[in-house]
């Protein structure tokens, strides 16, 4: 199998977890990657500086796709302080394959972390 396909990339890329959108997300974002067209959205609910809810949705890769379902459940319950620190470093030791190589696979790895910061701290646009 190809090293950046493992089981769960794969798992996680057929059965995302928290996918879906939020109606009344407190905190929302959409990033696309302009090279390879994948785009993911990231809604939030916060409340009292925890992540009490949160869904994405978008169209991509499995590698974008999957990581966009495991940065849910690992920011689900989490402080706000907490999730503005995780950061790239994180996401990458998360999903666990090695992207340093291939820089078009990390920004599809990247896409779902750069649209909740975006969210986050309300950026205008988080494309590239």
């Amino acid at each position: 199998m190809n090293e950046l396909y493992s089981e769960e990339i794969l798992e996680h890329s057929r059965y995302p977890s928290n996918f879906g959108t939020l109606e009344h997300a407190t905190h929302s974002f959409e990033a696309v990657n302009p090279l390879c067209g994948d785009k993911v959205r990231i809604d939030l609910i916060v409340a009292d500086d925890v992540v009490q809810q949160v869904k994405f949705s978008g169209k991509g890769c499995a590698i974008s796709m999957a990581s966009a379902s495991m940065l849910t459940e690992v920011v689900l319950g989490q402080p706000l302080q907490w999730v503005q620190q995780f950061d790239k470093d994180d996401l990458l030791e998360l999903i666990g394959i090695p992207l340093q190589r291939n820089p078009v696979r990390l920004k599809c790895a990247l896409l779902a972390l750069k649209a909740l910061k975006a969210g986050l701290y309300d950026i205008p646009d988080a494309t590239g």
